[in-house]
């Protein structure tokens, strides 16, 4: 009987080699029937593309897929220095993501080119491409996680893995730490030294607010509540938290400003014009924040160069042009995003936002 580790490998595989294959055969059959209709009921036009999507799965899957998937299990030198990027998600959105954009707005060329408007890509061909995306994203972040069992937010994880922590900061009130320097000083009054014009010089030292009555200071230090305390009663499940339920959460969310605007590629009026372009085409820079591991400091930046600049940009676009049809909180939020981290990263390092005069 195989055991935990070998069928819960054997899951993830699975799963992200159905998000991988799925989506290209739905979008590409999709596209098949538009080829089909704009040719005039021609099957062989249909057959065609349905044998080049087998075709070209097979191909990745064999010479690809398969191979990243076997350095990765082996842990290969090369493969196992790797720990600021995640080589799967790269290879899942060249594969598959990029793919499947491409068809979308190829879908789009053909149709306005022939002057015809078919209905061949519904919202569940463009939904299933995104929401296996998220699948992928999930599995990566939860891998090394156990799937039975209580997994608090304590318990040890990955780096590259997902360690979200968000719980309110609380004062931690800790013991005085003797410095070396007062150490000497004690030392000094053992042996009978004299005190002269150095112990005078170190009082005033002291006075001034230095290291030796600093660290003499109460010192606090932030710790999460949920260590070391439990709470119990008929209402004690309210204050449960479990990291593997907080990522299915996290990854939705990190999700949903590119979900929103593949959503308004597929509007009439975007879809069947020349600006569906550029926001397909956006839209899958922004995916490209998946390559970066869950916490790594690049992230923050990535986000706003990939995701929230080039956003805000062409909302404000299509808000010209089309009128409203994206919401008004997305750009809001764009804005915000991008001014805020302008102000804290760059701006709050200028001499004018150094005084502590100011709040």
């Amino acid at each position: 009987m195989p055991s935990g580790k070998t069928v819960k490998f054997i899951l993830y595989e699975v799963l992200q080699f159905a998000a991988l294959i799925v989506p290209i055969f739905v979008i590409m059959e999709r596209f098949a029937g538009l080829i089909r209709d704009v040719r005039g009921r021609d099957l062989t036009a249909y057959w065609l593309v349905v044998a080049a999507s087998i075709a070209y799965v097979t191909s990745v899957t064999l010479l690809v897929w398969a191979p990243l998937k076997y350095v990765i299990l082996k842990q290969r030198r090369f493969i196992s220095e790797i720990t600021q990027w995640r080589p799967t998600a790269l290879a899942y959105l060249i594969l598959c993501t990029l793919p499947c954009f491409a068809i979308l707005i190829a879908s789009s060329k053909v149709q306005v080119d022939r002057g015809h408007r078919f209905e061949g890509f519904t919202e569940l061909p463009v939904s299933l491409v995104l929401f296996s995306l998220i699948c992928v994203d999930i599995t990566e972040r939860i891998r090394p996680c156990r799937l039975i069992g209580h997994y608090g937010l304590d318990a040890d994880l990955d780096m590259s893995g997902p360690v979200l922590d968000m719980s309110c900061p609380v004062l931690t009130h800790l013991e005085q730490v003797t410095t070396v320097t007062g150490q000497l000083h004690a030392d000094g009054g053992q042996n009978g030294f004299t005190p002269g014009r150095p112990e005078a010089s170190g009082r005033r030292q002291d006075n001034t607010g230095s290291p030796s009555r600093s660290t003499r200071s109460t010192a606090y230090l932030y710790s999460s509540p949920s260590r070391g305390r439990s709470y119990s009663g008929p209402l004690g499940f309210l204050w449960r938290r479990d990291i593997r339920a907080e990522v299915f959460v996290d990854c939705f969310l990190f999700w949903l400003d590119t979900v929103e605007m593949v959503r308004v590629a597929g509007e009439p009026e975007v879809f069947y014009s020349v600006w569906v372009f550029p926001v397909y085409i956006l839209a899958f820079m922004s995916t490209l924040r998946m390559i970066i591991t869950p916490h790594n400091p690049l992230l923050s930046s990535a986000g706003v160069a990939l995701q929230d600049l080039p956003f805000l940009i062409i909302r404000v676009a299509l808000i010209v042009v089309f009128g409203f049809v994206t919401p008004v909180l997305y750009p809001l939020k764009n804005v915000l995003v991008c001014l805020t981290f302008i102000y804290f990263t760059f701006l709050t390092k200028l001499k004018i936002f150094r005084r502590q005069s100011m709040f």
